[in-house]
Formats: C-alpha cells, structure tokens, sequence
C-alpha cells in the first residue's frame, strides 16, 4: 500500500497558517483533532519562544471559539482548543483518508504522513486543490505485501537466499548450496526461486508505475 509524504502550505487567512507564521521559530505539533461539521476541535502542543503572545493570538482569533491551557512547561504547551475554521480536516474528512498524529505545522506549512490506496490518495489530491491548499509530495513508499504476494514456501526460499548471501556482490552462495540447505533439487529450488523474483520484479514495477500517477 503507498505511503506519501506531503507538505502543506496552510492558506492565508486561515488562523493556524496565520499565526505559525508570525512566530516562525514556533512549533504547532497537533497531537489528535476531529471535525464535526464546521466545528473542529483538536489537542496540540505548541512550542515558542513567546509562548504567552502566542496563545494569546490563538485565543483572541475569531476562528478560535475556545482554547483551555492543559499543562505548561518552559517554553512549551499542551492545549485544547475548538475551531469554526478546521480547514485542514476537510480533504482528509472528504476524501476517506485516515490522517495519521501527531503532524506539525511550522511557519505555515504542515507535514503529513499518509498511509491509503491509491484511489484514495487520487482522491486527497483532488480534495486539497477544491479546498485551496497548496501541497507538495515529498515522497512516495510502496510497501510489498510480501506474505500475500509470495507463497510460504517461495518466501521461505527467498529467506534463506538472502541470508545465505545467494543475493550478494560477489555472490557468497551458489545455486547448489542454497538447494541442499534447504533440501530441494536444484532444478525445483531454481524454478520456485524463479517464479518468487517474477513476482517480487512484477509487482514493485507495478507500484513505481502506480506512485508516479497517485496525484
């Protein structure tokens, strides 16, 4: 399954974006968040060198219906705030997109991480143009479900060639040693090895194929 890693550049007039950018050494790292409606409410820890100023802002701002100071430390705090304005739960609300916490967001530009089908992730970038939020992909993973892709015995093999160097520059392990360690003839230990790479090449050229068109 595609993980992606996004920036966001939160749009002006959107309290979170405004005041990170305010206090651009600040910190936002949003710890867990819901939207209900047009009602949003989240836990944060907020991390500045004018902290007081800061929470301030947060509280005055009228997209910010509350903000209840939890815990203080230094120059950090833990928060609870409830927002009319949750402008970055929307895409992920609309497109069926879990998004993973904690994320931060600095000087206006927030990270996330992202773990979904590609139809679905189609579907995020579609939600993040409609609702006019810059964003940029960092980084496509493709994760190989290899249980599922391989059977237990080509897997099994596959195992034991990697362990056993069969994989290596220079190669530490020939063809013969690998089937009489596994006690296999060597023509059915080079077909199941055989049929396991066709899988593993196919599938991974899939996935590139697939990441380059997720947005």
């Amino acid at each position: 399954m595609p993980r992606a890693e996004l920036t966001l550049t939160v749009p002006d007039d959107t309290w979170i974006g405004d005041v990170t950018r305010r206090y651009d050494e600040a910190t936002v790292r949003i710890l867990s968040a819901f939207a209900d409606g047009d009602t949003g409410v989240g836990l944060a820890e907020v991390t500045a060198e004018d902290l007081p100023a800061l929470l301030s802002d947060i509280e005055t701002d009228d997209a910010v219906d509350s903000l209840e100071l939890l815990g203080h430390r230094d120059e950090t705090a833990l928060i609870q705030f409830e927002t009319t304005a949750p402008l970055l739960l929307f895409p992920v609300h609309s497109s069926g997109v879990p998004l993973e916490m904690p994320f931060t967001i600095q000087d206006g530009e927030a990270r996330w991480d992202i773990t979904a089908p590609q139809s679905r992730l189609s579907k995020l970038g579609e939600q993040l143009e409609a609702f006019g939020i810059p964003f940029n992909v960092e980084r496509i993973e493709q994760r190989v479900e290899s249980d599922r892709l391989l059977t237990e015995r080509q897997r099994e093999l596959v195992d034991a060639a990697v362990e056993s160097g069969y994989y290596d520059t220079p190669r530490q392990c020939s063809l013969t040693d690998l089937s009489e360690r596994v006690g296999l003839a060597k023509s059915t230990c080079s077909e199941t090895l055989h049929r396991a790479e066709e899988q593993i090449i196919k599938e991974f050229i899939a996935d590139e194929a697939d990441g380059r068109s997720l947005f």
